[in-house]
């Protein structure tokens, strides 16, 4: 079975056969991947009334575990914004009444961000739809195939960790 990326590879190596495109192969292939992982995304963030910003700060909340808090500290660890941008996603998410603050117990200058029932409604069921679609994504793929593709890709991460 060939695809867009093998024909693209045949181009090249036909006009450059001096060089190695293995990683042409493999870097394409994720490229077009992450377009389609993108818009799955979008639309099962979109189907729960979220942008994919407000995704990723609810969902740190709701990693935490019950009571679904953290403190901005936290936050920017986990969504890797800066401290400025955080503070702005926080504030329009508690303004829709996603998130609220309330001061932190240990720290009189600090604040605690909290899930609220809405927020973690609203992060719950993106989070189902996106499972939904990347599952549709893997289809293909038995799952002896997908354990294998998921140590392959986290070997190439690791050196970013």
């Amino acid at each position: 079975m060939q695809d867009e990326v093998d024909e693209l590879v045949e181009a090249w190596a036909r006009e450059r056969p001096d060089l190695d495109f293995d990683a042409v192969a493999v870097f394409s292939r994720i490229s077009r991947l992450a377009r389609h992982l993108d818009l799955a995304r979008r639309q099962a963030f979109t189907e729960h009334g979220i942008e994919t910003w407000e995704f990723d700060v609810l969902a740190a909340l709701r990693r935490a575990g019950a009571p679904y808090e953290l403190s901005p500290g936290r936050l920017l660890r986990e969504t890797l914004v800066t401290s400025g941008t955080m503070t702005n996603r926080v504030d329009r998410l508690a303004a829709r009444g996603l998130v609220e603050r309330y001061p932190d117990p240990d720290d009189r200058r600090g604040v605690i961000v909290r899930l609220t029932a809405e927020g973690k409604t609203a992060v719950d069921g993106a989070f189902t739809a996106l499972l939904r679609a990347e599952q549709g994504l893997l289809a293909d793929l038995p799952p002896a195939e997908r354990h294998q593709l998921a140590d392959l890709l986290r070997r190439l991460l690791a050196p970013f960790a």
